[in-house]
């Protein structure tokens, strides 16, 4: 069928409903909407079967209801209702979840039920982990049913008159607040991981007002509560009436009309205003009974070492490449054959930190510093000849975060990850290596495809075309026990030492024939030209990227896209479509 997916933005779930459709045949085209009469302009252009919305903050109008099928995803069971379905639900201490595909309808969320699907809340998860892994596996599970009986023609969809109406309204600031004095830790850490990517929850530090973004529980630092105890690879431990809590991310409020705050790490964010506090290292080895936070550990089980690392969004500043470049080199000098690395759930990596770089004195430099911090930790991967390297794709990967999974031995890709093996929608010639790693995976002419069509993938699709080598199937809580598994079994099923000895040959055979450095060179040679020129499209992609300007607003970020190569990207009045 020709199907139109709507959305607020191109997130991760839109992006994999986009790239299921398209595994089976569907017809799709994409349009980033910021309202009622670009979402009518995008359905009368595309004249679809099918209207799918994933993930939309704006009322579908009568206009193209009345005319169109519109599926709605609305993240919640059957009966619930409200823009704050997720946030509540983890507020209140849900245990079970689910997600419901409706039609849409005059009053929202009300319409028929065409599909549902329920799934276990994991302990501990925040609202964001929580979007990218249950949810979004429910919602498309429950969305290709939903099609599928659309298609059909013969599948009535089911009023909701039979399920108990549950209204969500949105949850204020006033009620997420905290009270440091009052609420223990497990309070406060149950209001963070509700609001931890958006919207945050808002708080006064330090005499500023900030929104705080993330919650980690801490076992050991005690202090007055509200009080800023101690700093650890630049977030910020707060005491609680019982405890402490761990903040990686900080995002200033807005004042008046004033640009929107970016998150940044905590540190960074405060700048001169934190106290004099300590500095905690972070532990890269962390016995099983603490809990504490830190974003990059190592464990090791037999002769398989585990890097395992977990940044905000998946970004990664140079800061935060430089220290999981010396984790990976620590586990480089450990007496193991095998070195898997990635973390145990959601993002795998998206490559460079946009955030910090826009918040930098200057984002040229910042960029230029970010770039060759990646391509390091990229290059110390591939030049690894005395083991076996595996990259476990736990949640999503793009841009340089994608390539740093190529340049390991082996991908092993969770069911439900999306893989963006592209840079040209930020305006970007990419580096990492990807020259050398995306053609030696795909070959020449299917790497220039994937680039230049800057479409998301799914796992299955990127095993099929050689990106991947194995997909882990089940829910994101129990991908870390099955990489541990098949980890395992690597050893007792190959030869390994034959296969590290092959591995190292056929490194010196490419090197021999063109040096990476070249790789390196030449790619980074494209990048400083972008980097450094004020008027490249990248800087204003970029800005509107971080501060979450909705397309519509965006008059410099349709300038921009207009002056890259129009292959599958075009700006028609206020909407902003990605044709695929």
């Amino acid at each position: 069928m020709r199907i139109l997916v709507v959305a607020s933005a191109f997130n991760s779930l839109a992006q994999r409903v986009f790239a299921e459709l398209g595994d089976r045949g569907h017809t799709t085209s994409v349009a980033v909407v910021d309202g009622t009469p670009s979402l009518c302009a995008a359905v009368r252009r595309h004249r679809p079967e099918l209207v799918v919305a994933p993930m939309l903050t704006t009322a579908i109008p009568r206009e193209v209801f009345s005319r169109h099928t519109c599926l709605i995803v609305h993240p919640g069971p059957p009966g619930d209702r409200g823009p704050a379905s997720l946030d509540r639900a983890l507020t209140d201490g849900e245990v079970r979840w689910g997600v419901t595909v409706l039609q849409a309808e005059e009053e929202l969320d009300a319409g028929p039920v065409w599909a549902s699907a329920g799934f276990a809340v994991p302990p501990g998860v925040t609202k964001s982990e929580l979007y990218r892994g249950e949810v979004a596996d429910a919602a498309v599970a429950a969305l290709l049913l939903a099609v599928e009986r659309f298609a059909s023609r013969s599948w009535t969809p089911r009023a909701q008159t039979g399920f108990p109406v549950r209204t969500r309204p949105w949850l204020p600031q006033g009620e997420r607040r905290i009270d440091w004095a009052a609420q223990p830790t497990e309070s406060v850490l149950r209001t963070l991981r509700a609001a931890d990517s958006q919207p945050g929850v808002r708080d006064e530090l330090l005499g500023g007002e900030w929104f705080l973004h993330g919650g980690h529980g801490e076992d050991r630092l005690r202090g007055r509560p509200g009080a800023v105890l101690a700093t650890r690879a630049g977030a910020i431990c707060r005491a609680t009436a019982d405890g402490a809590v761990w903040i990686p991310q900080l995002r200033r409020c807005r004042s008046g009309d004033g640009p929107r705050g970016i998150k940044l790490p905590a540190v960074t964010a405060l700048g001169d205003a934190l106290p004099a506090v300590p500095d905690v290292p972070a532990p890269l080895e962390l016995p099983a009974h603490r809990e504490t936070w830190s974003d990059i550990r190592y464990t090791e089980r037999g002769e398989v070492g585990f890097v395992r690392f977990r940044f905000p969004g998946g970004a990664m500043s140079a800061v935060q490449c430089r220290r999981l470049l010396n984790a990976y080199r620590f586990a480089c000098r450990r007496p193991t054959s095998v070195i898997v690395l990635g973390g145990e759930r959601d993002f795998f990596s998206n490559g460079i930190d946009l955030n910090v770089i826009e918040a930098a004195a200057d984002p040229a430099e910042e960029s230029w510093a970010n770039i060759n911090a990646m391509d390091d930790l990229v290059e110390a991967v591939l030049t690894t000849t005395d083991r076996l390297v595996v990259a476990a794709v736990a949640g999503n990967a793009a841009a340089g975060g994608a390539m740093l999974a190529l340049a390991a031995d082996e991908v092993w890709c969770r069911a439900g990850t999306v893989v963006n093996p592209h840079y040209r929608l930020m305006g970007l010639y990419g580096s990492e290596y990807w020259t050398y790693t995306l053609p030696r995976r795909v070959g020449a002419a299917r790497a220039a495809t994937l680039m230049a069509e800057a479409a998301p993938v799914s796992a299955a699709r990127a095993r099929a075309l050689g990106l991947v080598d194995r997909i882990v199937p089940g829910p994101a809580q129990e991908f870390a026990g099955a990489v541990t598994r098949m980890a395992a079994d690597l050893i007792g099923e190959c030869d390994v030492h034959l296969r590290i000895a092959v591995k190292k040959a056929a490194r010196e055979r490419d090197e021999s024939l063109k040096p990476l450095a070249a790789y390196r060179a030449e790619e980074l040679e494209r990048m400083r030209a972008v980097f450094f020129s004020p008027d490249a499209p990248y800087h204003a992609l970029r800005s509107a990227f971080v501060r979450k300007r909705p397309p519509g607003d965006t008059a410099e970020r349709f300038d921009a896209l207009s002056r890259l190569p129009r292959q599958d990207m075009h700006i028609a009045g206020k909407e902003a479509v990605c044709e695929f």
